[in-house]
This record gives C-alpha cells, structure tokens and sequence, in this order.
C-alpha cells in the first residue's frame, strides 16, 4: 500500500521494484497490487508488470512497453531485461526483497547485487525475510543506510495443546516421511505446505499411488 501510495502517476518510469525468489510468488504479489489499483483512480492495472522465467518473454516486452510504474520479477528474469534494455532501474525510488532469506539460499546473492547496483543510491530499500541470518544482516549493512529492524515475532503465542516438531530430511525422503507420519499417527485429516506448485503436483501425485485421498 505504501509503494502504491508514493508512485506519481505522472512520471511514466518504473518507481517500484519488487523481488520475488519463485515465479509463484511474483504472480501473487502483483496480483495484490492490481486488486488494491483499483482504489486509486490515478493509476491502472497497466502499472504493474510480472516479469519471470517461464513465460513468453515477447509477451513481457510489450506489457513494459507501456510503461509501468511497478515492476515484480523474479532476479534472474530481471537481469535478462537489464542486459536487454528493456528494464532501465535509473527512476527506482523503492526496492522490495520479498523472502530476502529464500533468495540467499536459492543462490541468488550476486544477482541481487548486481540489480541494486543499477538503482539510485537514494532508493529506500526494504527486506522482508524469517530469519536474520548473517547474510541478511550482510546485505542489510551494505544497501540499507539507518536501517529499522521490525520483529513481529514477538506476537505470535503457540497454543499449548499444540505439540511440534521438525525433521532435517533431503529432498527425495520427504514424500516417504509424509507418508509414514499419516500412517503412524493414523492421521485422518491434514494440511500439508510446500513451497512451489511443481511440488505439491508431485506430492499429491505419490499419495494417491499410496492410496490416500489427496
């Protein structure tokens, strides 16, 4: 809301930039934007643009063409429109790294750099990440000037009665794990997360062969 609030609709320039780690969440973040547009009669649906791998970048072109006022993209789509010329950052007043932390892990440290090296330096940077791992706090020292910490941690109370717990698994023994938790506590109904929709395909896919109601 605040990123819609600063743009001026009058400067036909990108003024917002938002990085996703997954081209899921690219869709969902710029789907938000176009719902709250709708409120600001000054701007359009128009002035907002998805940019990621995975879609016809043709398509993309012509979407940046009419000059949008925000830009979400995933970092590696971002900086092939950079190398293109089809993305300029030189008017970016504001930078999002949405799941800072995801993009670390995923590898994405040195394209993350290399697009904010391209922003003005004035820019007001924000990180949105769980955890504050050292190198969160590296990016925050080097791109963030006087930097606020918020922590809404704090507010969140487990409920006694809930018990938890967590497995360091890799990546092939999950399904399995899955599998053998339901059968073990004879769960009859649950609601499992992951993090990317190719996974809960997979997931649902090799339950089913186990026989459960996916």
């Amino acid at each position: 809301i605040p990123a819609i609030e600063k743009l001026e609709p009058g400067s036909r320039a990108i003024q917002t930039l938002v990085l996703c780690p997954t081209r899921e969440l690219v869709m969902q973040v710029t789907e938000e934007f176009r719902k709250l547009m709708k409120f600001m009669g000054s701007v359009s649906d128009a002035s907002v643009v998805a940019v990621y791998g995975g879609q016809e970048i043709d398509r993309q072109f012509k979407a940046l063409k009419k000059k949008p006022l925000i830009v979400v993209g995933t970092p590696g789509r971002m900086m092939d429109h950079m190398r293109r010329g089809s993305i300029s950052l030189s008017t970016v007043t504001m930078v999002v790294l949405d799941e800072a932390d995801e993009m670390l892990d995923m590898g994405f440290r040195d394209d993350i750099e290399y697009i904010l090296a391209e922003t003005p330096s004035e820019r007001q940077t924000i990180m949105f990440s769980a955890t504050m791992s050292k190198d969160i706090l590296a990016l925050t020292n080097r791109y963030q000037r006087d930097p606020v910490v918020i922590d809404v941690t704090s507010q969140k109370i487990n409920a006694p009665s809930i018990e938890q717990m967590y497995f360091e698994l890799p990546e092939r023994a999950k399904p399995e794990a899955v599998a053998r938790l339901i059968d073990f506590y004879d769960v009859k109904l649950a609601l499992v997360f992951c993090n990317t929709k190719s996974k809960v395909d997979s997931l649902v896919e090799v339950l089913k062969t186990r026989g459960y109601f996916a």
